[in-house]
């Protein structure tokens, strides 16, 4: 198997997400790390990516440098990884899906619906694969769970409740922290703080397994720490299009919880129960009998779950991991071979829309607003 071409922007030295994208995405084999500007320092992003193994003259100083180098090689790079601040995607995306590259762009995708609308019109006439880092729907377990709820094991959806919840963020000492002071700076972060970076997580979560998109959302934001500007804790119901409920809780002040993202899928016949902090298990609770824990590696289970897992039942599988799914899956797609559902620019499109419409219900004292973009209704 010939290994394909990547490239990444951002996801510098001491980023956080950066080194789950290079573990994920070179954990089997199918991308080798040949191109990047991974720093808006040009000198230490040139550094940093010749030590990580890039020869000199595709180690670039900034994203426009990686374009133009890129476009014009025979070897040019077969997919191009956007780890950068949120306010930067839209226009790196943008350009290398006009050029013609595939892209994988960190969430959120954009910082507006109209911008959202455009990178889905741009990925559809150019024929190039736009996809986004919702990589927690690439758990084998959580694709099981998918994968059970098609099939109507516990028949028809009545209720979902799934929380995006940490402390992390709980000191009002560490306003001044880079890491943590851009995530509620309107510039930076967009209109929405909390919800936009671990809600719409959740939010596309429950729409994966359910097989269903969200319709309608109320919301209630809240900024516990008077410095933020952006909400640090929010509450949002929604419906969704086939008439289940909702119920989203997403914090970064709940001090006490960890990574704290759980998902509950309550039908007509039974119930399932995810959570990432113990990920290689579903709960399923059938109507009237005993709750039992189905675990990654058994036997039996469906080929979308058993096809992501690398190692034997009981040996956990990390976050890395489920961020290499979604490059496995994205190999899979850019060789013409079959692959799972990644998610794509039609979700970062539905993700953004959720998002302003959540932030106007806030300031209507948690009116019901219609999620869905304008060309999705």
């Amino acid at each position: 198997m010939t290994r394909l071409n990547w490239g990444m922007i951002g996801g510098g030295e001491g980023s956080q997400i950066g080194p789950a994208h290079r573990m994920g995405a070179q954990a089997d084999g199918n991308f080798v790390l040949a191109a990047g500007a991974l720093d808006h320092d040009a000198v230490r992003g040139k550094d940093y990516a010749q030590r990580l193994g890039i020869a000199s003259d595709r180690a670039y100083g900034n994203w426009q440098e990686m374009l133009d180098g890129e476009k014009g090689r025979d070897d040019r790079v077969d997919l191009v990884t956007v780890a950068t601040p949120n306010s930067t995607h839209f226009e790196i995306t943008k350009a290398f899906l006009e050029a013609g590259f595939n892209v994988l762009c960190e969430k959120p995708m954009t910082m507006t619906v109209e911008e959202g609308e455009e990178i889905v019109k741009i990925a559809r006439s150019s024929g190039k694969i736009c996809a986004v880092n919702y990589c927690y729907s690439a758990y084998p377990m959580v694709r099981e769970m998918r994968h059970r709820v098609a099939r109507g094991e516990i028949g028809k959806i009545r209720l979902i409740v799934v929380n995006f919840s940490h402390g992390h963020h709980g000191d009002a000492g560490d306003a001044d922290n880079p890491r943590v002071r851009w995530r509620y700076d309107p510039a930076m972060a967009g209109v929405s703080g909390q919800f936009a970076d671990c809600g719409i997580h959740a939010l596309h979560m429950a729409s994966f397994i359910a097989g269903d998109e969200v319709e309608k959302i109320s919301a209630d934001f809240a900024s516990t720490i008077s410095s933020r500007e952006l909400e640090d804790d929010a509450m949002v119901n929604f419906r969704m299009e086939g008439g289940s409920v909702g119920r989203l809780w997403t914090s970064s002040v709940a001090i006490g919880r960890q990574h704290g993202f759980d998902i509950q899928i309550f039908g007509e016949t039974g119930g399932f129960k995810w959570w990432a902090e113990q990920p290689g298990q579903v709960m399923y609770t059938p109507l009237g009998g005993r709750t039992q824990i189905m675990e990654k590696g058994e036997s039996g289970l469906s080929d979308e779950a058993s096809r992501l897992s690398r190692v034997a039942i009981a040996h956990p599988e990390g976050f890395p991991m489920a961020v290499a799914n979604i490059y496995v899956d994205l190999a899979a797609a850019i060789r013409g071979e079959p692959h799972g559902d990644f998610p794509t620019a039609v979700d970062g499109l539905r993700s953004m829309a959720a998002v302003h419409q959540a932030v106007a219900s806030a300031k209507d004292n948690g009116a019901w607003v219609d999620a869905r973009p304008l060309s999705l209704r």
